[in-house]
């Protein structure tokens, strides 16, 4: 089993919420044994581990992992804003991404291609994700987020239906804006051009702007029970892998 599918598995979000929302490891009947835990009301009885039951004085659970096949999606976005880059586009970042994602999958997973319209528009490609695929599917979306309202709810459907990750891509000048005095900027996705005086204060703007989107959008995300992470310019692949604690 790749390490990518591993930790799919164990840390897979189940299409719905217990608690206060938090996500939960699939346990279920398999041969994979996991870890130990106290046991909660609720607990399969034949898991209980009578042996560390009698070491700690408390009842111990036995957790396995659930041996079960995954069905796999990505969404690429492709809009001319993911075509931004210092060394290269974040583009091609985001397809080595979705490449990774699909290349975890084994014999028994199924990977489903989404159709989508173009130009891409980020709404109507998460609703074919949303009709087209089964309850519990493995979703992951690359994309800058731009064109998704503040208060579309589509994040929490599929949050509540899918196991969803998001690859959020960073801007290419997260860091500081390398421009000063009066320049021409192009707007990466209408492509509209305007001239603009940018100066120290300008560009602190910018830098704090752009921070503060990031967080926002994080946020957002985490709330409507999203794994996420930050897409790098450099390795779609690693980026991934990051999201899922593994590099």
């Amino acid at each position: 089993m790749s390490a990518l599918r591993e930790a799919l598995l164990r840390g897979k979000r189940r299409p719905r919420r217990s608690g206060a929302g938090s996500p939960t490891i699939y346990r279920g009947d398999g041969y994979e044994f996991v870890e130990l835990r106290e046991y909660v009301p609720g607990d399969d009885v034949r898991r209980i581990d009578w042996a560390a039951t009698a070491r700690t004085a408390q009842l111990q659970t036995r957790v396995v992992l659930e041996d079960v096949a995954l069905t796999l999606a990505a969404l690429v976005d492709d809009s001319d804003s993911m075509r931004a880059g210092r060394t290269r586009s974040l583009l091609e970042s985001a397809r080595e991404a979705a490449d990774a994602w699909h290349a975890c999958a084994d014999g028994s997973d199924r990977i489903v291609h989404l159709e989508v319209d173009r130009p891409f528009e980020l709404s109507r490609a998460l609703d074919v994700a949303a009709a087209v695929l089964p309850r519990g599917a493995a979703l992951l979306v690359v994309s800058d987020f731009w064109d998704l309202p503040a208060d579309d709810e589509r994040l929490f459907l599929l949050g509540w239906k899918f196991d969803c990750t998001a690859l959020v891509t960073r801007d290419p000048w997260h860091d500081g804006l390398p421009l000063g005095g009066f320049v021409s900027v192009r707007d990466a996705q209408d492509g509209s051009v305007q001239r603009l005086f940018i100066g120290k204060r300008e560009r602190e703007r910018y830098r704090r702007a752009v921070r503060e989107r990031e967080e926002t959008l994080f946020e957002r995300l985490a709330a409507a029970n999203w794994r996420a992470g930050v897409l790098d310019e450099l390795n779609g692949g690693v980026s991934l892998k990051r999201a899922f604690g593994l590099a």
